[in-house]
């Protein structure tokens, strides 16, 4: 029942109300213009992996609006990326098996892209790949990592998202959407 409804939105055109620039990387994304791992969808709102995770899971929810400050977003678009936020961060703790999260919004300051994106991003969990903070001369602890030493081992550590790593990650995820 609910294909031919889907079909009728293929391909339509934005409303009027939803702006978009002609340069920004992420209304290209919303128009269909540049690819994107995506994980949920709905018509006001997107929500994609980022292609240089801080960790497996990163995800960003992005209105289908342009607009660079999330305090001018329209009060419609910030409700929709609210629901959005709450409901693919479940699917990434249940799907990833790892409740604990960052949800981080920028606003200008270290804002890498002026569309306002919200940044879902899993903790990172010290019994895998990432490295835990004590610190190891043979079999004993010399002394733990400080918080900035940890995050730029976290930095040294992104990679950039590979199409085999983005398709088991949006199985795992939207499997629990």
């Amino acid at each position: 029942m609910t294909s031919f409804i889907i079909k009728a939105h293929e391909h339509r055109e934005l409303p009027q109300s939803w702006k978009s620039h002609p340069g920004c990387v992420f209304c290209k994304i919303i128009s269909g213009d540049s690819p994107a791992f995506k994980v949920y969808e709905d018509e006001k709102v997107v929500a994609i992996l980022d292609i240089q995770p801080l960790r497996p899971g990163h995800t960003l929810v992005i209105p289908k609006t342009h607009e660079p400050r999330v305090s001018e977003l329209p009060p419609e678009f910030a409700a929709a990326v609210g629901v959005a936020v709450s409901k693919v961060s479940n699917a990434i703790a249940q799907g990833l098996e790892n409740t604990a999260l960052n949800v981080v919004c920028n606003q200008e300051y270290a804002q890498a892209v002026p569309h306002v994106h919200y940044h879902i991003i899993p903790a990172p969990n010290f019994n895998g790949g990432v490295p835990s903070s004590p610190v190891y001369t043979g079999d004993r602890v010399t002394r733990a990592l400080t918080q900035k030493e940890m995050h730029f081992k976290e930095f040294e550590a992104r990679n950039e998202l590979d199409d085999d790593d983005a398709a088991q990650l949006l199985s795992k995820i939207r499997a629990r959407l």
